[in-house]
C-alpha cells in the first residue's frame, strides 16, 4: 500500500541568528514537502485495511489493549499534523507579505520556523510510548513535531501491520482446513467411523472444537497469535504464528490416514478373508498331519521323546467368523483393526504349526537317514564286489533288522549303523584286525 513508511526525517536546527530570506524559502520548500509527505501516510493509515478490520471487531485481550492505546495515537497523530499545517499556513502567508521581507518578517519568520512556537492540546491520557505527564498543551518546534509524530505513527502503523498480518495468514487457511475436515468427516461417516465408536471418530470431533475455538481467538485478539522478528524495528517486522493450525493440520492429515486404511479395507476386505481362510486352513492341516504323524512316531519309535500336538486356533476362527459377520454389515471401521491382527496371528499360527510338525517327524527324519546311510554303504560294498563277505552281510542285517521293525531303538540303531560302517571300510581298505574286528555278532 502505497505512502505507508516512515515519514521523512526532521532536519530543521534549532533557533539561531535570524534567517536570511534563501533561508526561509528553503526552510518553507523543506517542511511544504514533509507536510505532504506526512498527510500521505496518514490517509494511507486511515484508509488501511487492518485499521477498519480494527474498527469494527470485537476485539479481547492483548489486541484490545493495543488498539485503544493505536486509537489514542492516531488521534493525537491528527491533532499534531493539523497544528503542524496551521504553523506551516502562517508562516507561508509571512512570507508572502512581502517579495523582499525586511528585518522584522524575517524574525517572525526564524522564530515560526526554529522556534518552539507551535502549541498542541495534550492528550488525554499520556501514550506508553511518551514519557511524563499528561499536560494541558505542550510547544514544540516544527522539527520536534516531526519526530513525535514519526514515533505515533510507527508504533500505529506496527500494530495496524501486525493485526492485519494475521488476519490475512490465518483465517484463510483456517477455512481451508476446516472444509477439508468437512470432508473428512463425511467419509469417516460413511464407513462407520463415528464419535465414541472408533478413536479416529474421537480425534475428529476434538480438531473440529480446536479449529473453532481457534479461528475465533484469531479474529478477536490476532496479537496473540504474532511472533516478532528479533531485533527487527520495521512496522510489522515477524510472521503468524501458526504452531496451533499446524498441530491440528497434522493430527487431521493422521485421522485421514486411517480413514484411508478403512476404506481399502472396504475395498479389499474379501480377498483378504479369503487368505485368512486359506492360511488357517493350512494350518489345520498341518496340525492334523503332525497329529498323525506324532501316533505313527509313537508307534515306531521307541526311547524318544515326542513333543504333544495342539488342536485347531479354534479363537482365531471364531475371530474370523466376527471378521465376516462385520463385512456383512458394512462396519468397516471394526473390520481393519480385526484384519490387521488377523494376518499376522493367521501367520504365526502356520509357522507353529509347521514347527510342531517338523519336531514330531524328527525321529522319523533321523531314521530315514539312517536307513538312507546304511544302503548307501551297501551300495559301496557291491561295487567292490564284496557285496558277499559274511562278515558284512552279518553287520548289515543287524541293522537293517533294528531300523525297519517297530518300535525302533535310534540310539541302537545308529550304533549298529556305524559297525557296518566301519566294517565296510575295514573291508576296502584292509588294515591289521582288531580284537572286535570279525568277531561275534551285532
Amino acid at each position: 500500500m502505497g505512502g505507508t513508511g516512515s515519514f521523512p526525517e526532521a532536519t530543521g536546527r534549532p533557533p539561531g541568528p535570524v534567517m536570511d530570506r534563501d533561508e526561509v524559502d528553503r526552510a518553507l520548500a523543506r517542511l511544504e514537502a514533509e507536510h505532504e509527505a506526512i498527510e500521505s501516510s496518514l490517509l494511507a493509515l486511515q484508509d488501511h485495511a487492518g485499521r477498519r478490520l480494527l474498527e469494527g471487531a470485537e476485539l479481547t485481550g492483548v489486541t484490545k489493549d493495543r488498539w485503544a492505546t493505536a486509537e489514542g495515537a492516531i488521534t493525537l497523530l491528527w491533532s499534531y499534523f493539523d497544528s503542524y499545517t496551521a504553523a506551516l499556513t502562517g508562516a507561508r502567508e509571512a512570507r508572502a507579505r512581502r517579495r523582499w521581507p525586511n528585518r522584522d518578517d524575517l524574525v517572525e519568520l526564524t522564530e515560526t520556523l526554529r522556534g518552539r512556537g507551535v502549541t498542541v492540546a495534550g492528550s488525554a491520557r499520556p501514550l506508553p510510548h511518551l514519557t511524563g505527564p499528561a499536560r494541558l498543551s505542550e510547544h514544540f518546534t516544527l522539527a520536534e513535531l516531526v519526530t513525535r509524530m514519526n514515533e505515533l505513527y510507527a508504533s500505529s502503523l506496527d500494530m495496524v501491520v501486525t493485526a492485519d498480518s494475521v488476519w490475512s495468514a490465518l483465517p484463510a487457511r483456517i477455512d481451508l482446513l476446516s472444509a477439508e475436515l468437512r470432508r473428512t468427516r463425511s467419509l469417516a461417516h460413511s464407513v462407520g467411523v463415528r464419535p465414541g465408536e472408533h478413536p479416529a471418530g474421537d480425534d475428529l470431533e476434538s480438531i473440529t472444537h480446536e479449529l473453532s475455538t481457534l479461528r475465533a481467538q484469531v479474529i478477536s485478539d490476532p496479537l496473540a497469535f504474532w511472533r516478532p522478528a528479533p531485533g527487527s524495528s520495521a512496522p510489522g517486522g515477524g510472521r503468524p504464528d501458526t504452531e496451533r493450525y499446524d498441530r491440528a493440520a497434522r493430527a487431521l492429515e493422521d485421522v485421514r490416514g486411517e480413514i484411508e486404511a478403512v476404506l481399502r479395507v472396504r475395498q479389499d476386505s474379501e480377498e483378504r478373508l479369503m487368505r485368512l481362510r486359506d492360511v488357517l486352513s493350512r494350518a489345520d492341516r498341518t496340525l492334523a498331519e503332525a497329529r498323525t504323524a506324532r501316533g505313527e512316531v509313537l508307534a515306531k519309535i521307541a526311547a524318544s521323546e515326542v513333543p504333544a500336538v495342539s488342536g485347531p486356533p479354534t479363537v482365531l476362527h471364531e475371530r474370523l467368523s466376527a471378521a465376516a459377520e462385520y463385512r456383512r454389515h458394512a462396519q468397516w471401521h471394526r473390520l481393519s483393526p480385526l484384519l490387521e491382527s488377523l494376518e499376522r496371528e493367521a501367520e504365526d499360527e502356520l509357522l507353529r504349526a509347521r514347527e510342531s510338525l517338523t519336531a514330531v517327524t524328527a525321529p522319523l527324519a533321523v531314521r530315514a537317514e539312517l536307513r538312507g546311510r546304511l544302503d548307501a554303504y551297501k551300495a559301496k560294498v557291491a561295487r567292490h564286489g564284496m557285496a558277499e563277505d559274511p562278515f558284512l552281510i552279518e553287520r548289515y542285517d543287524a541293522a537293517r533288522r533294528m531300523l525297519w521293525s517297530a518300535p525302533c531303538d535310534l540310539r541302537v540303531a545308529e550304533q549298529a549303523v556305524l559297525r557296518y560302517q566301519r566294517a565296510a571300510a575295514d573291508v576296502l581298505v584292509p588294515g591289521p584286525p582288531g580284537p572286535a574286528d570279525r568277531g561275534g555278532g551285532a
